[in-house]
């Protein structure tokens, strides 16, 4: 099977801007677009790490009922609860800012103090409950948290 080029999204826009019809952009490019649903993309990555859902339901502090529901789709995470399972997963910041695209939510920035603090613990390996820890220490919300 070979593997279609991807298009940079630079590039992606360009043609979009130089582009006179809508409809055969979108037909032109339909293998651009980000595809996977979220609950589709968590399958997979327990399916590919061998991982049954309640292993990475439980790792990332979720509630068990609503982390089911974000596996069959039937609820949609929200920003913090997608970091919360990138945590879970091990994800470092790349993979964290891909998933972040995929459930639709903004990216961490680097500018903003908490989003700062995400960054580094996840890049340096730091557990979920230890970055919480430190996320406190600074009076930052923590990750799930009502204060945001």
């Amino acid at each position: 099977m070979a593997e279609e080029k991807r298009i940079s999204t630079d590039e992606l826009l360009k043609l979009l801007f130089k582009e006179r019809s809508l409809e055969q952009f979108l037909q032109r490019n339909e293998s651009a677009y980000l595809n996977p649903s979220f609950s589709e993309y968590l399958s997979a990555w327990c399916k590919e790490h061998q991982k049954v859902p309640e292993q990475l339901i439980r790792r990332a502090n979720l509630d068990k009922s609503f982390g089911h529901q974000l596996f069959s789709g039937k609820r949609r995470p929200s920003r913090d609860t997608v970091i919360q399972l990138a945590f879970a997963m091990g994800a470092d910041v790349a993979q964290t800012q891909e998933m972040l695209k995929i459930a639709r939510k903004s990216l961490l920035y680097p500018r903003i103090k908490r989003d700062t603090v995400i960054m580094y613990c996840l890049h340096n390996r730091v557990s979920l409950i230890d970055t919480e820890i430190i996320l406190l220490d600074l009076d930052l919300p923590i990750l799930g948290g009502r204060d945001q």
